[in-house]
């Protein structure tokens, strides 16, 4: 799997505009934006015209977006049937303000709190919340993202039971190799038939620290190799704080 012809395609790489360069690189190198902003809910609601506006200015120039939508206090796995009413507000309300940026995808957390919830009702309080959620069809594919799940099996699990294509898997490599102690290869491989989209990110396993591509222990390039071969309409973002190396890096390693 070495070789130019094992690059990427530019057109399944996003930035997340975590990144204040996200926009200017993604022009530079035609690449797509992963919106951000919403990530806080409040953006949606009395700072949606300031932040709306501060979106727009950064898609311009650039034809293709996804967006990640809030996850502060919203837990899809709630028990509470009120919790999960919340959840499914803010939801909609990111899905529809995606649509109107023309995303396909929305990215949402899975909501897992080792702490809170046992690993079998974070799955059939899962399942049983995206059945309803789904009843309203949303028009855009979710991607369901791991974040403190210690391993693969929660969110596959959950994807397998609620057994509908509007609702893929986000595989975050970062999250994976901060919180699990199951490599993120074997995650790859158990999820390849599921993924949709990709966090890419590193780490020393420490931390959450959203580090450039090549600084930390995840095997980045054999990864990404391995995910391109298996999860070919896959897309990818980046998820940095800074985007300028790590885009380089991409194109020194012949994946762009």
């Amino acid at each position: 799997m070495e070789g130019k012809k094992n690059a990427m395609k530019k057109e399944n790489i996003y930035l997340s505009t975590i990144a204040a360069d996200a926009a200017d690189i993604a022009k530079e190198y035609g690449l797509g934006l992963e919106i951000a902003e919403y990530c806080t809910a409040w953006n949606m609601d009395e700072e949606f015209p300031q932040t709306d506006a501060a979106v727009l200015e950064k898609l311009t120039g650039i034809g293709r977006c996804v967006l990640h939508a809030p996850f502060n206090e919203l837990f899809p796995c709630a028990i509470d049937k009120k919790a999960r009413a919340l959840a499914c507000e803010r939801y909609r309300q990111a899905i529809d303000i995606a649509k109107g940026y023309g995303a396909t995808k929305v990215v949402i957390h899975g909501g897992y709190n080792p702490r809170i919830y046992y690993p079998e009702w974070y799955v059939e309080q899962s399942v049983l919340f995206w059945k309803e959620f789904l009843k309203e069809d949303p028009g855009v594919q979710i991607v369901v993202e791991n974040v403190l799940e210690d391993n693969p099996d929660l969110l596959l699990d959950i994807i397998k039971g609620v057994n509908d294509p509007r609702l893929k898997l986000c595989l975050d490599l970062g999250h994976v190799n901060a919180y699990s102690e199951v490599p993120v290869m074997d995650w790859l491989v158990a999820w390849a038939p599921y993924i949709s989209h990709f966090h890419i990110h590193n780490n020393d396993g420490s931390s959450d620290s959203h580090n450039a591509l090549n600084s930390g222990t995840i095997p980045v390039k054999n990864l990404l190799l391995h995910a391109d071969h298996m999860c070919p309409n896959a897309t990818y973002t980046l998820e940095l704080l800074q985007n300028a190396q790590s885009v380089h890096w991409l194109k020194e390693n012949e994946l762009l």
